[in-house]
């Protein structure tokens, strides 16, 4: 997708940023790692830097020697937050890390995860990847029993969650919470002496474990992270399953759900392509999107561009199926992710153009297919057809490995409103002429599904057709909480109507 990109600046102002923003930003990234052996600070580190994708808010990392919980939370990549320094004071037996963007609660130093939390008895500290649909809720009943909140997040309303159980052991306290939660979250918990990693049962976002040398363990949001660090695959954490790592080795609790809402946007976008979720490798998933949307949109065309770089893959799988040739058109620039110098007024007007440079002598009179794998707001792709055809692409057919968006997520992904998403509001015809585009073909929500090669009801489909697995809140604002001075609404949050949901746990 022509994602959008920010450039932050940091100073006085935390929220100030120079954003092309117009897509689906990525879920987080979670990292946990058991081991007397090991390096743990670092380890969590280059895990944390392999899944950098999944969020460049902030990043941090919290360790555990047996007594004491530290933590280092920073706004800012992993990269610019931490150094040998900090690691060194990062000292223990585990630790578990965390990449944010922000789905609920503002991107704040305040926010930035590891959470730690106490009660005055037990501390924990987690790393949380999804949104809790029923947060509001939890929080002022949370806050009626006594707790202070420090931040602004979901994350916090988990942690306190699981420390107000009325159970003395922590796989009971960390059950009686999922009992209580709506929502997604896949969830990297640190006491003082375990390691625990969950996944809610719908199992919306992927957690996998790994192993290091046979002695110590691991579990991250991707299977790239373990591959980063040398660590052995095992398995992927099942939905409503609790995994404790400790001194004695691994152990399981599993609660079975017969529903399934796994984020088939993990297959579109946010996943690495080298990453194995649902024992499907990712890259293969996106070229076969590539393929069969040459399968229901062919175009009489030159060459093949896939905009890089998540859209290389399906754009490889189209001009194999399709025969025409592939080509690099679009050069990206891979570090525009995040700076903290801020451009003059004439480089923001640039707009597109600071993420995307064409190549002029591959593109000039050429009928170009242009895949990308997803349009939310429509805001940059116009810009990158019209950049093509400045640069002499003759025709811009678009191909879109996503069907038509035409409602938000409420499970972790910070899409839009629904009001701001160009499929709520317009025709594919009326995009097509609105993007500048010769012709334009989304693949079908069943190619879509026959291309990730996995059964229909093992996903969340909801942004493109509505059905939530559960109830959500009609509009979920992020903010919510900033705006009412970090205090919840006390009416009882509107929920849309929605089929097959399932009751609370």
């Amino acid at each position: 997708m022509t994602m959008g990109y920010n450039l932050l600046v940091i100073g006085s102002n935390p929220r100030q940023s120079f954003s092309i923003d117009t897509g689906p930003h990525e879920a987080c990234g979670i990292f946990g790692i058991y081991s007397h052996t090991e390096d743990i600070a670092r380890i969590t580190f280059f895990g944390l830097f392999a899944l950098q994708h999944r969020g460049q808010e902030s990043t941090g990392i919290a360790t555990s020697n047996g007594s004491e919980i530290r933590v280092h939370a920073r706004m800012g990549l992993v990269s610019q937050v931490f150094d040998e320094k900090t690691l060194k004071r990062l000292k223990g037996h585990i630790a578990i890390g965390h990449n944010r963007y922000s789905t609920t609660g503002s991107s704040r130093r305040h926010n930035a995860q590891p959470i730690v939390v106490n009660d005055g008895y037990n501390e924990i500290a987690l790393s949380h990847n999804g949104n809790i649909a029923n947060s509001e809720a939890l929080r002022l009943e949370l806050e009626s029993q006594g707790y202070v909140f420090n931040t602004t997040t979901d994350s916090e309303i988990i942690g306190y969650l699981i420390l107000s159980a009325p159970h003395q052991e922590w796989p009971q306290k960390i059950r009686y919470a999922m009992h209580r939660l709506q929502g997604a979250y896949s969830l990297a918990i640190m006491t003082r002496n375990q390691l625990f990693a969950m996944r809610d049962p719908y199992g919306v976002r992927p957690l996998c474990i790994g192993q290091i040398n046979g002695k110590s363990y691991v579990v991250a949001s991707e299977s790239c992270a373990l591959d980063h660090i040398g660590a052995r695959f095992i398995r992927e954490i099942e939905p409503g399953e609790i995994v404790s790592i400790g001194d004695d080795g691994v152990d399981s609790d599993k609660e079975q759900s017969d529903k399934r809402a796994f984020c088939i946007f993990e297959y579109i976008y946010f996943a690495r392509p080298d990453s194995l979720i649902n024992n499907r490798l990712v890259y293969h998933a996106r070229q076969a999107m590539g393929e069969k949307l040459a399968e229901e949109h062919p175009a009489d065309a030159d060459i093949v561009v896939g905009v890089p770089e998540s859209a290389t893959p399906a754009g490889a799988g189209y001009s194999l199926r399709s025969g025409i040739p592939p080509a690099t058109g679009l050069i990206k620039n891979r570090y525009m992710g995040r700076t903290f110098i801020e451009p003059t007024q004439r480089l923001r007007e640039l707009g597109v153009k600071l993420k995307f440079n064409p190549l002029q002598p591959v593109l000039e009179g050429k009928r170009v297919v242009l895949v990308d794998d997803s349009i939310v707001r429509g805001t940059t792709t116009p810009q990158v057809i019209k950049l093509l055809k400045k640069a002499g692409a003759k025709e811009v057919h678009m191909r879109v490995c996503a069907p038509p968006i035409c409602h938000p997520c409420f499970f972790g992904v910070d899409m839009a409103n629904r009001w701001e998403l160009l499929a709520a509001r317009k025709s594919v015809e009326e995009i097509r002429q609105f993007i500048g585009a010769d012709s334009l073909g989304y693949l079908s929500v069943k190619g879509l599904v026959e291309a990730v090669g996995l059964p229909k009801e093992l996903f969340c489909l909801a942004c493109f057709t509505g059905e939530y697995a559960l109830p959500v809140q009609l509009e979920m604002d992020k903010l919510a909480f900033e705006a009412r001075g970090g205090k919840p609404a006390k009416s009882k949050p509107q929920c849309m109507a929605v089929k097959d949901s399932l009751p609370l746990f």
